[in-house]
């Protein structure tokens, strides 16, 4: 059985895109692979943030990620800074890594332009992310194009470990999305909808559904009238065909709307019917924060006993002795 691992930063606030392209996915692995996934909270200390609004973030991405489906009883569910071997763990693998590599991810050449003080932090976190894949000997990583990156560097880290320490862990492979889950900003179609960007065409999974109605019926489309599946001349009806697809379950080339704002209207249908169930269990779980908690404490229980063998076994074959 394959091994999948994926993980979510709360770097903001969950949004469509989100949930389109990789909570339903994750949701419809479970039946078919051992599933791993996590609220990688220790990435968003890379940037300034602020304390009380990470632990905040963390546990509302947890519990949308457990209403959209993912279901604890299935799958490993965590948060990541609950498990002190992905720490250790990527201790060990920048021990192995090199400057030169780090310093060329893509990740980190675009976000340290954008900053007058770059966190080290920020430099060595994809050693962090690759003791998250590795520590679980995952076989299977759904990155979009943006991580993949990260996945090559994991395989070229552990690689490397297998040949100079002993053969420690299992090569893993990035699976790539649908494009189709690639949702785009509503008032900007050609930009990826962001959960840190604060837009007027981002739809958050916790926007009242009025909102979300008057989002989308207010979205940027296209000059001309036909309703026609072209991303580069018409980026803004793609976009809404793309998520009347996704939401769905309907082929794009099987859509038909008539006009754009049927296609509009028939989109904030779709997108309302797949939020309002996950915004009630969402609902019931923060009016029981208890359960989450209870959630999160025995998922991060389990995740421990699954990784201790594997940091023992990589400190072992680097020559440090074992407690």
């Amino acid at each position: 059985m394959k091994r999948v691992l994926s993980l979510f930063t709360p770097s903001g606030r969950p949004t469509l895109g989100n949930l389109l392209g990789a909570f339903l996915p994750s949701v419809r692995l479970l039946p078919a692979a051992d599933c791993v996934f996590g609220v990688s909270d220790l990435h968003a200390l890379t940037s300034e943030h602020d304390p009380a609004l990470l632990r905040e973030r963390s546990l509302e991405l947890a519990g949308l990620a457990v209403a959209a489906g993912l279901d604890p009883d299935r799958c490993l569910l965590f948060l990541q800074s609950n498990v002190p071997a992905h720490a250790e763990l990527s201790y060990l693998l920048e021990s192995t890594a090199h400057y030169g590599e780090m310093q060329r991810m893509i990740q980190f050449r675009e976000k340290s332009a954008r900053q007058s003080a770059v966190r080290l932090s920020l430099l060595t976190y994809p050693a962090l992310m690759a003791a998250d894949i590795l520590l679980y000997q995952a076989t299977d990583v759904p990155v979009g194009a943006d991580q993949a990156q990260h996945v090559e560097l994991t395989r070229d880290l552990a690689t490397r470990f297998n040949n100079r320490y002993g053969p420690v862990f299992t090569l893993p492979h990035a699976v790539h999305p649908p494009a189709a889950a690639r949702v785009m900003d509503l008032a900007d179609p050609v930009a990826k909808m962001s959960k840190s960007v604060d837009s007027p065409g981002t739809i958050f999974l916790l926007d009242p559904v009025d909102v979300v109605r008057r989002k989308i019926m207010r979205a940027v489309t296209d000059s001309g009238t036909s309703v026609e599946f072209d991303p580069e001349a018409k980026p803004g009806v793609s976009n809404l065909l793309s998520i009347l697809s996704a939401c769905t379950g309907t082929p794009v080339a099987d859509l038909s709307p008539g006009s754009y704002g049927a296609l509009k209207r028939d989109t904030a249908d779709a997108v309302i019917a797949l939020l309002e169930p996950l915004q009630r269990r969402h609902a019931e779980l923060s009016a029981d924060p208890a359960t989450l908690e209870a959630i999160l404490r025995d998922g991060a229980e389990r995740a421990r006993e699954r990784a201790a063998g594997t940091v023992t076994a990589a400190k072992e074959a680097m020559g440090l002795l074992a407690a």
